[in-house]
């Protein structure tokens, strides 16, 4: 395939074939095929670069000299994120900072510190070295030169991680997938002698290739990133993840089940409140308060099968006026999706918002009377556990979702929503159609979906699990 796409380059009069090239198999995941192209046209620099990562890929870990005479301090934790709030507004920032805040509230000194170099590599130039944000200190690793290379800024980081820990002294160190937080954290609790816990929020070698064809899956990226996640899971003292999906595949690469803690995807305050009626939240975000909106909350990306509930939506239209849908959220796949809503006819009836501040998430969730999470059947979507759909459950709206495993931990069917095969665009239809027809069962399947996130899903009781379980681990090491 590269070769073929060399020859379509080179016909085409491409000034730098060799670039192109590599960039075409790094893309793929053929990354000693992209080394191997810069290498042959004289490109060393930009080689080592690609080689660099490569090696960490392949097992490379950073190095530290062990401490003498560590002695944290009691209920302490350090995490380690990718990323956070305030820089970034992400799910995933989001999460962090609903268990670092349920931590804190529950008597903990609750520390941050992202990667190297960030905030200030995605563009936030002035930014400081500590945020404080709810009694969660969050630091921020910013040397005065980053490393070159991948593997080299990866040891940068553990230093700088490292001198972070002393001065803060943990009793454990918590952080995220992907695997190359992990490695710097093991070899930080390596040297003071502390558990470390390696939470799993996603198969993010799935969701790597989701956005290639299937030939991603047999690549020389996809098969190393997956043995290195398998790695690192495996030498963690605990793994968390979000479901039992998710836990029966970590089990399957290989880690104890018994090392295994679900912390599932959970609500905080803002959803603890009695939610409001959907004509009240629409008029307080400037909708059309009547009719009935079906929609979602969602980071727009194809994997969420947005263009099946626009195809469900233009078939519902025509036998209930006065229908509308709204969809929250940004992402790569917006645009495709205006282009799909005007082909269909209904673009004057879908309102796409765009990304809106987490802070009015809820209040978006009321506006709508059904939920709809049309996911399509991909391994990521299988075994990943949304946020959304808790949400939507915990603001007493009825959820249609796809029938897979992990959606399947969340809504019960003809208990607190409706399951329907995915990309069936019928039965999404006669599903969200009995929903509209009926508001006693809209109200029956909102009030029991609200009663089980209340009862099942909040991050004050993920919080105290985590507190238990680092007790736990601090106890055995020091015994």
């Amino acid at each position: 395939m590269a070769d073929e796409f060399l020859l379509q380059a080179r016909l085409a009069g491409a000034t730098d074939v060799s670039r192109t090239v590599a960039r075409k198999r790094w893309f793929d995941g053929d990354m000693s095929g992209a080394i191997e192209e810069l290498q042959s046209a004289d490109r060393f620099s930009a080689a080592d670069h690609l080689a660099s990562e490569r090696r960490v890929f392949e097992g490379w870990t950073p190095m530290l000299t062990a401490v003498n005479g560590y002695s944290p301090l009691p209920q302490t934790v350090l995490h380690v994120l990718t990323n956070s709030l305030p820089h970034t507004g992400s799910g995933y920032a989001q999460r962090s900072h609903s268990i670092l805040k349920a931590q804190h509230d529950a008597g903990w000194h609750v520390h941050a510190a992202t990667r190297v170099g960030y905030p200030v590599q995605v563009g936030k130039l002035f930014a400081v070295d500590l945020d404080l944000i709810d009694g969660v200190a969050y630091h921020r690793l910013l040397p005065s030169r980053l490393a070159n290379g991948f593997d080299a800024r990866l040891q940068q980081q553990a230093e700088e991680l490292l001198a972070l820990a002393l001065r803060i002294r943990p009793t454990v160190l918590h952080t995220t997938t992907h695997f190359v937080n992990g490695l710097v954290v093991r070899e930080v609790a390596r040297v003071l002698g502390i558990p470390w816990v390696y939470e799993v929020r996603g198969q993010l070698a799935d969701t790597w290739a989701s956005s290639r064809s299937d030939a991603a899956k047999k690549s020389e990226r996809y098969r190393l990133f997956t043995e290195s996640e398998a790695q690192v899971m495996q030498s963690a003292n605990l793994v968390v993840t979000l479901g039992e999906a998710m836990k029966q595949d970590i089990v399957s690469k290989g880690v104890d089940p018994r090392k295994v803690l679900l912390c599932p995807n959970a609500v905080g305050d803002e959803y603890l409140d009695e939610p409001m009626d959907s004509r009240s939240a629409r008029k307080l975000i400037g909708l059309p308060t009547d009719g009935v909106y079906v929609g979602t909350v969602s980071s727009i990306v194809d994997y969420e099968g947005l263009d099946d509930l626009l195809r469900a939506f233009a078939v519902l239209v025509t036998d209930h006026p006065g229908l509308r849908c709204l969809i929250v959220g940004d992402g790569v796949a917006l645009p495709s999706l205006k282009t799909l809503a005007q082909q269909l006819g209904v673009s004057a009836l879908v309102t796409f918002t765009g990304r809106v501040p987490r802070e009015k998430a809820w209040l978006h969730h009321q506006a709508l009377d059904i939920f709809v999470l049309p996911r399509k059947d991909l391994e990521v979507t299988r075994a990943v556990t949304p946020l959304k759909p808790v949400e939507a459950m915990a603001c007493s709206r009825p959820v249609v979702g796809s029938n897979l495993p992990a959606l399947a931990e969340i809504i019960v069917d003809g208990v607190t929503g409706w399951l329907v095969d995915p990309e069936d665009i019928d039965s999404m239809v006669a599903s969200v159609a009995h929903l509209i027809s009926s508001p006693l069962h809209r109200q029956t399947f909102g009030e029991s979906g609200r009663e089980k996130v209340l009862s099942e899903r909040t991050w004050v009781g993920g919080a105290s699990k985590l507190a238990d379980v680092y007790t736990m681990m601090g106890s055995r090491l020091s015994g």
